[in-house]
C-alpha cells in the first residue's frame, strides 16, 4: 500500500507545508544568487528519472560562469564560490527541488537522479535504482553522501529501491536533517563536489 500510494501522500503532507515555510527562504536565496553570481539564478540540466525517463532538475547555482581564454569552462574547483560551498554545504541550492516533489516527478526520499549522460554507464544491477522516483534525500546521502565512492552509492540506492518503506522513509529524512546540521560528506576527498563517474571497473 505505502509504495502504491502512500509514499506520494507522505511527499505531499511534508513537501506542501515546507514550500510555504521556506518560499520566503528560497527568495532570499534567489536574490543573493543574483547578486554574488548573477543570471541565472537556476542551474537546469536533464537528469535521469523514474524507469530511465529524462526531466529537468533545478537548483540554485553554486558556481560562477568562469571560462578560459578558448571559451571552455573551467573546473568545478575553480568555479565553486565561497557562498556556492555554502549554499551546498548547508543543501539551500536544493530548495527548489521542492517544487519537483510537489508535481510529483521526484520524491523526498529516493536515489538522486543523475545526469543522461551516465546511462549507458551503468551495469544491469546499478540500473535497477532507476525502480524508483530519484529523491531530494537518499540511503546514499545519509550513508555517506559524495563521500562514498560510486559503486558503495549505487549499492544503497539499489536497496532503497528494492526495501523502502515508510518507516525507512521516515528514519532518512531525520537523518537527513542531521546530515545537512553537521555537513557531513559534502564532496568527494579532492573534488569540489562529486568526480565524474565513468562506469564501473571489472
Amino acid at each position: 500500500m505505502y509504495r502504491t500510494y502512500g509514499k506520494r501522500l507522505l511527499d505531499l503532507a511534508l513537501a506542501i507545508p515546507a514550500l510555504v515555510l521556506l518560499s520566503p527562504v528560497m527568495g532570499v536565496v534567489a536574490l543573493l544568487v543574483r547578486l554574488k553570481l548573477g543570471s541565472p539564478v537556476l542551474f537546469r540540466q536533464e537528469r535521469v528519472g523514474l524507469d530511465r525517463q529524462p526531466f529537468v532538475l533545478s537548483k540554485f547555482r553554486t558556481m560562477a560562469e568562469t571560462h578560459d581564454a578558448s571559451g571552455n569552462l573551467l573546473p568545478d574547483e575553480a568555479r565553486l564560490t565561497p557562498f556556492g560551498a555554502f549554499l551546498r554545504s548547508t543543501s539551500l541550492d536544493e530548495l527548489p527541488e521542492i517544487l519537483t516533489v510537489v508535481a510529483g516527478t521526484m520524491s523526498l526520499v529516493g536515489p538522486r537522479p543523475l545526469p543522461i549522460r551516465y546511462l549507458p554507464r551503468f551495469t544491469a544491477q546499478q540500473a535497477l535504482r532507476h525502480g524508483a522516483k530519484p529523491g531530494i534525500t537518499g540511503l546514499a546521502q545519509v550513508g555517506g553522501r559524495n563521500a562514498l565512492t560510486w559503486e558503495e552509492r549505487f549499492e544503497l540506492d539499489v536497496r532503497y529501491v528494492q526495501t523502502y518503506s515508510f518507516l525507512l522513509d521516515i528514519k532518512i529524512i531525520l537523518l537527513t536533517m542531521r546530515k545537512i546540521l553537521t555537513r557531513e560528506g559534502i564532496s568527494q576527498p579532492g573534488h569540489a563536489t562529486s568526480e565524474e563517474f565513468w562506469g564501473s571497473q571489472g
